[in-house]
């Protein structure tokens, strides 16, 4: 990726989600270099360089070096290369103005066709608008100039008051998982002005303000590594409202006042009603606020659908969020933690009641605590919450309808309507004659197979009426049920520590099988992931996961609430050089906490970061048993561990469970619509337009 601005770092890592290596070469000696300083741009690299992305500043790249039509190679100034198989440029934006040259109209030094303030360009018949037009003296690479531009060339044309007076270029990263944001006068240039910062180099956390002379307004700032306060930072700024007489606390971790209220104008009560809380198509706090009141809306979907803020880059929407939540305040309504329409209790309310009051079915639940027939978010969510409580199969009888598709049939469905087989591979480590099992099953039913990052070997391509067969071959070979259907413990990864490696200290897949072994019947809100590490190099990646293990030559040291997936977040240390069974209870009493209180489909990275208090509350609770609960939580947890079962190896004794796994009610003819295209030795789910050529007739084939 040549070019480490805002658009080159997303796509950077929109490369990286594919499955490439990928280095982003910039030639300014930081990242964003417009955007960040060289503190914020020291931060962001080692941000970005702990996902993955190689980093290469003040660095200009002269050639791409090619052989036999492909790209080879990348040729930089001082005649090294870097060996690529593919060249991006997101080196900034080069205005396209050859029919203005061609027409005679006026343009930029730099290019770009000028226009006025009505988007008027020399020839007042001709507009332009867009990164295409130059006004006073800049092209504008981002979406939301040229929808202002559009407004004031469509009020010169109608004969409204709409101007194009230049923008506020003020910008945050969304998609490399790093919060960076930048905006106002970041660098200082007003005359007189200071600068309050932090920098903590520790947490990797770089913010800046940058203030009036006499302190009392709001310049422009940059934050790297949490930027959840740009939102209200931007909005202070664009307002030019009254800091607080400590602008810092702005800034600082959230500290308690005397009342208990947020500092004089940081909170959006203070913002006027001009304000402009989405940039991208210029919504005002007044539209947002009029929009909620008239037209009663209660969801922040519906307040995106009424009025588009929010709809178009999204880092507005907190604001959008918490104006809808003073506003129902203000009119009287509460904001609703209900579960659904047919329970009024948030999850952790009903996990309480449904444990207090011993239910075992979802009926029984309904009756006392909720009303109607239950939904397809209630029914689930129960399900989970029993199976929580009191490790029931999960689909006897009296559970199965609660369950979706994956849990119905203790597989994950695939696109083509085929399942995934998923054996628990406890640590990784399997035998020889276990592979051998698994070849000779996945050859005889023709299954896709694939070793995975969480060090499992997937099976799929399974059709439904076959999961049993299936199963009863890998349960005689010693296999369990791995659930990677399930919100449950997945997987404990690791690395081979100590017992083979020279750098470990510590036996870490002895560890990790132990781990696995403990919780892997354990069903949560979420799914759970953790790894075990045998030395301080991370081979396992447990930083990354729910819980993560990493070995010291004193023991091990606990990281807690990590998250990779979509919005990655790395674990916060909870509890250094622990002995193996001190470990093990604060695992037990963390994990039975977290599915005490977390809401429904809540990961853990989410539920710590709702915490009140953060890591050291959870060290209150867990260590110190603040609120004695933790002989609870250990009594918990040995219930799930007492009465865990292999799924499929329960099913299997049970006729009656087995009848469910057929693909039509009334016929064992197997699906017709699932057709396999060979690909790589294996095979693959065909796509629409192949099954439409092999299956002419697959809209009505099947029984009737």
């Amino acid at each position: 990726m040549i070019g480490g601005g805002l658009l080159g770092l997303e796509a950077a890592y929109a490369l990286q989600k594919l499955g490439m290596k990928t280095h982003v070469v910039e030639l300014a000696p930081r990242l964003m270099a417009l955007q960040l300083d060289d503190a914020g741009g020291a931060v962001l690299r080692k941000r970005i360089e702990e996902i993955g992305v190689v980093v290469h500043t003040a660095t200009a790249s002269r050639e791409v070096v090619g052989a036999d039509g492909r790209v080879r190679a990348l040729r930089f100034a001082d005649g090294t290369e870097l060996d690529v198989d593919a060249v991006v440029f997101s080196a900034g934006i080069r205005p396209r103005d050859e029919l203005a040259r061609a027409a005679e109209l006026l343009v930029g030094e730099r290019g770009g066709i000028v226009i006025d303030q009505r988007a008027r360009t020399a020839d007042a018949a001709i507009y332009a608008i867009g990164e295409c037009a130059s006004y006073e003296g800049r092209c504008y690479g981002l979406v939301a100039p040229g929808y202002q531009m559009a407004r004031a060339a469509v009020a010169d044309l109608c004969g409204g008051d709409d101007v194009f007076t230049g923008f506020d270029m003020s910008t945050k990263l969304k998609l490399l998982g790093v919060d960076v944001a930048s905006f106002g006068d970041a660098f200082a240039a007003h005359p007189g002005s200071h600068v309050i910062s932090i920098f903590d180099t520790a947490g990797a956390i770089y913010k800046k303000l940058v203030v009036s002379p006499d302190r009392k307004h709001l310049l422009g700032g940059i934050l790297v590594g949490d930027a959840s306060s740009y939102g209200q930072l931007l909005q202070l700024a664009q307002n030019q409202i009254v800091l607080p007489p400590a602008p810092e606390t702005l800034i600082l971790p959230t500290l308690p006042t005397a009342s208990g209220d947020k500092p004089a104008g940081a909170g959006v009560g203070a913002l006027p009603d001009a304000a402009q809380i989405c940039s991208c198509n210029n919504v005002s706090k007044g539209a947002i606020c009029t929009a909620v009141r008239e037209q009663k809306l209660t969801a922040i979907g519906d307040v995106k659908t009424c009025t588009r803020a929010g709809t178009t880059c999204g880092s507005c929407v907190p604001l959008v969020t918490e104006l809808l939540k003073t506003e129902l305040k203000r009119a009287g309504i509460a904001v609703s933690n209900h579960l659904c329409e047919h329970f009024p209790h948030s999850r952790q309310e009903l996990y309480s009641l449904i444990r207090f009051h011993k239910h075992k079915t979802f009926d029984a639940a309904l009756a006392m605590h909720g009303r109607g027939r239950g939904c397809e978010i209630c029914k689930p969510a129960v399900a989970s919450i029993l199976a929580s409580a009191w490790n029931e199969h999960v689909i006897a009888p009296k559970h199965r309808p609660l369950q979706d598709t994956n849990d119905r049939f203790m597989a994950n469905i695939q696109r083509d309507g085929t399942y995934s087989i998923v054996p628990r591979v406890a640590a990784g480590e399997i035998t020889p004659a276990q592979l051998v099992a698994i070849g000779r099953i996945a050859g005889e039913y023709g299954l896709y197979t694939k070793i995975t990052g969480a060090q499992r070997i997937d099976m799929f391509g399974a059709r439904v009426e076959q999961l049993p067969a299936i199963w009863a071959q890998l349960v005689a070979a010693g296999f369990e049920s791995g659930h990677a259907y399930g919100k449950a413990l997945r997987t404990v990864k690791s690395c081979v520590g100590s017992t083979w490696c020279r750098y470990g200290v510590q036996d870490s897949v002895s560890m990790a099988v132990r781990i696995e072994n403990r919780y892997k019947g354990l069903r949560a809100p979420h799914k759970l992931k953790s790894a075990v590490s045998g030395c301080a190099r991370e081979c396992a990646e447990a930083q990354g996961k729910d819980f993560g293990i990493i070995a010291t030559e004193k023991g091990w040291n606990l990281y807690l609430c990590g998250n990779g997936g979509m919005k990655p977040q790395h674990a916060v240390l909870f509890a250094t050089d622990l002995d193996d069974d001190t470990m093990i209870r604060y695992i037990d009493r963390f994990l039975m906490f977290y599915v005490r209180t977390a809401d429904r489909l809540q990961r853990t990275a989410s539920w710590f970061n709702n915490l009140e208090g953060g890591m050291d509350y959870l060290r209150q609770v867990l260590i110190d048993d603040s609120l004695g609960i933790c002989a609870e939580l250990e009594a918990e947890m040995a219930h799930v561990i007492d009465t865990y079962e292999c799924e499929w190896k329960a099913a299997l004794a049970d006729p009656e469970k087995l009848r469910q796994f057929r693909p039509f009610v009334n016929s064992s003819t197997p699906d017709p619509s699932i057709v396999n295209i060979a690909e790589r030795a294996q095979h693959r789910p065909a796509t629409w337009e192949e099954k439409a050529r092999r299956v002419p007739a697959l809209a009505i084939v099947g029984p009737s």
